[in-house]
């Protein structure tokens, strides 16, 4: 099964928690991450100051967090048709880290 590959060519940040992402098919998308950042992994990045180390990896051309959070490229560039689905995993992300 084939799917298209993206790069992260570059992004900025647009507000809290919010960036704007570059594509290397010239495409962009504006992505609020505050839904989603629960759990042990993106739980983390609810610090803003954390949140705001994000850095585009060279070799994997995503982007990534110092705690090695990151998203698959092409979760990013089709960020609309996956972030309710995501939100859905934050809530049981959420639960599985309450003791």
């Amino acid at each position: 099964m084939e799917h298209p590959i993206y790069r992260v060519v570059a992004f900025e940040i647009g507000g809290p928690y919010t960036l704007r992402v570059e594509f290397d098919d010239h495409s962009r998308q504006i992505i609020d991450f505050r839904p989603i950042l629960e759990g042990e992994l993106y739980g983390p990045l609810r610090d803003l100051a954390f949140f705001n180390q994000v850095r585009i990896d060279p070799e994997v051309q995503t982007l990534v967090w110092p705690n090695g959070a990151d998203f698959d490229p092409a979760t990013l560039h089709d960020w609309p048709k996956y972030v309710e689905d995501l939100k859905v995993l934050a809530k049981q992300w959420a639960a599985a880290a309450t003791p």
